[in-house]
C-alpha cells in the first residue's frame, strides 16, 4: 500500500477573483420546478394530485367533526325531550288506571252501567 502525502503547498489555492460564489436559488411553492414538470409531467401531476387528496381528506375530516358536534348537541336536546315525555306518560298511565278501577268500583256497586 502507497500513500500520498498531501501538503498545503501541493494545494493550489484559487485566487479569489476566480472564486465562484456559491448560487443560491429563489425559494419556490412548489418541490418541482417548470423544468422537471416539462421533462416528466406524469409525476408532476401526481404530485398535485396527491395534493389536491390530501386537502381534501383534512378538510372533511374537520366537516366531520363539526357535523359530530352539532350532533351531539342535538343528542343531548333530545334526550331531554323524551325523558320529559316519558314522565308524561307515565302520569297519564297511572291517571288511565287510576279512573279505569274508580269506574270498575262504580259499576259494581250499579251506580252506572
Amino acid at each position: 500500500m502507497t500513500t500520498t502525502k498531501v501538503t498545503k503547498k501541493s494545494q493550489a489555492k484559487k485566487p479569489a477573483a476566480q472564486k465562484e460564489a456559491p448560487q443560491v436559488k429563489a425559494p419556490s411553492l412548489m418541490p418541482i420546478s417548470f423544468k422537471d414538470f416539462s421533462k416528466d409531467p406524469v409525476k408532476g401531476m401526481l404530485f398535485l394530485v396527491l395534493i389536491a387528496i390530501g386537502y381534501l381528506y383534512v378538510d372533511g375530516k374537520m366537516n366531520y367533526t363539526g357535523q359530530i358536534e352539532a350532533q351531539s348537541k342535538k343528542i343531548e336536546i333530545l334526550e331531554k325531550r323524551i325523558e320529559g315525555l316519558g314522565n308524561q306518560l307515565r302520569r297519564s298511565d297511572s291517571t288511565l288506571a287510576a279512573a279505569e278501577s274508580k269506574i270498575a268500583v262504580l259499576q259494581q256497586l250499579g251506580k252506572i252501567q
